[in-house]
């Protein structure tokens, strides 16, 4: 049991509380009192009051939904109480179920019993967090190719495969007399197959983590070259303010986008030069901070002024973090002169007039090159395997490697089964069929509690 929404005070029109399992329908019929001649069936809403049955207080007002198994999210009998939001009545509802002997759900254990329970595999639970936890349109797109088992299904039919040969290797191995020699040219050939599709399979990690986690990205440069009117215009927003007065910005300020599908996580930050003052000298520092963590770095430069020596002590103290030279107010100088020594491949510049909204599209389109190369595209991406599944992707690719190898040398047949068995582990592990309890905890742990 578990409360399945968020809970925001005063904020919340709905809150929902779960209760999974046997009991879950007699807890909800002991608690819920429904007016009339309303039918107790199942994927039925009812309408009604919750009352403490010690008491007889009313709760709150609320809708019951029943669902029971097996045509349930975790295939037993769940039932929903949908009651008015924020912190008490959602609360209260909660622990007149713990009364009657329901008991906390851990993060995750809603997915988990749907698991256990046959409803879904171990890459349709994983997907259902990455829906939970999507930052772009992109991110749900890959989430829901997962779930909708578009990871899955190529995933069985490698392991489907590596069993067939497992099955043919073992029975010349076993009943060598009485069965045909092995082709080992086919054996050899599927092999290749299968692992040419699992590194197709592999190519989507980088970006299913760009995906998921975002980068994040820091504007930097003197005071004064427009790194604030530059988030304003990138945002569409006055998140920053923005004065003609060199060290306006004291602090750092954020901004949250999505460019091509990935989140962009945008800071504005202090100028940074030799200072006097405590306050702006502590914005300097944190500026230094947020450039170490940094993905992407925005060097901008004022085209007025041109290259100055401020640009040059922070170019040499960046230079070996990746970077991008923006060259701003170009409506006040559209060709700003960069000494020689200092010249940079075009594909790192880049021009804008932040003041006007000029070159942002052209800014997004760098900083795509620049995280994940020309061709990086996430739109249209059907799936984006995670860290855990290219573990195991790579282990099972490596594996078959290993096989074909083996076959080179002449090894026996036994030598064969070794390294294929490992295979087939490995893409168990990443649907479910192969699985421990420490790997459950480790995934379902992620999840959030009522999910």
């Amino acid at each position: 049991m578990a409360i399945a929404t968020a809970i925001v005070p005063e904020q919340g029109s709905v809150g929902i509380v779960r209760l999974s399992g046997d009991k879950s329908l007699a807890i909800a019929k002991t608690l819920f009192h429904t007016p009339g001649q309303q039918s107790w069936e199942s994927h039925r809403i009812l309408y009604g009051y919750v009352r403490d049955p010690q008491t007889q207080r009313l709760v709150d007002e609320a809708l019951l939904l029943i669902m029971l198994a097996p045509r349930s999210y975790t295939r037993e009998d769940v039932v929903e109480f949908h009651c008015h939001g924020g912190i008490i009545p959602v609360q209260q509802v909660l622990q007149l179920c713990l009364e009657q002997g329901a008991s906390l759900a851990q993060p995750g254990e809603f997915t988990l019993r749907a698991f256990l329970n046959g409803r879904l595999d171990l890459t349709q639970a994983e997907s259902i967090q990455d829906l939970v936890g999507a930052k772009s349109p992109q991110a749900a797109q890959a989430a829901l190719g997962g779930l909708q088992g578009k990871l899955a299904h190529p995933l069985r039919q490698l392991r489907s495969q590596c069993l067939d040969l497992l099955t043919e290797i073992e029975a010349r191995i076993d009943f060598a007399e009485d069965l045909p020699p092995l082709d080992e040219s086919v054996v050899i050939e599927t092999l290749a197959k299968i692992t040419a599709e699992l590194s197709q399979i592999l190519t989507t990690a980088d970006r299913g983590e760009l995906l998921r986690q975002g980068i994040k990205v820091v504007i930097l440069g003197s005071p004064n070259v427009g790194k604030s009117s530059l988030l304003n215009a990138w945002s569409r927003s006055d998140r920053a303010i923005v004065t003609p007065l060199p060290g306006t910005t004291r602090d750092v300020v954020e901004s949250q986008l999505v460019v091509g599908g990935i989140p962009v996580q945008v800071l504005d930050t202090a100028g940074i030069r030799v200072l006097s003052g405590q306050v702006e000298q502590i914005g300097v520092e944190r500026s230094q901070q947020a450039a170490q963590s940094a993905d992407l770095i925005l060097l901008t430069m004022d085209a007025a002024q041109g290259w100055t020596e401020a640009e040059q002590g922070i170019y040499e103290q960046i230079q070996t973090r990746p970077f991008l030279l923006v060259i701003n107010k170009i409506d006040l100088n559209p060709d700003p002169i960069i000494p020689s020594q200092w010249q940079f491949p075009p594909r790192q510049v880049v021009s804008t007039s932040a003041i006007q909204s000029l070159g942002i599209d052209r800014l997004e389109t760098a900083l795509l090159t620049t995280v994940q190369g020309q061709n990086f595209t996430a739109a249209n991406l059907d799936i984006a395997i995670n860290q855990r599944q290219a573990a195991a992707l790579t282990a099972a690719k490596n594996a078959l490697l290993q096989v074909q190898g083996t076959i080179a040398a002449q090894l026996p047949l036994d030598f064969w089964t070794i390294d294929l068995r490992t295979a087939i582990y490995a893409l168990g592990e990443i649907t479910g069929e192969e699985v421990t309890e420490s790997l459950l905890d480790r995934i379902f742990s992620r999840f959030c509690i009522g999910k």
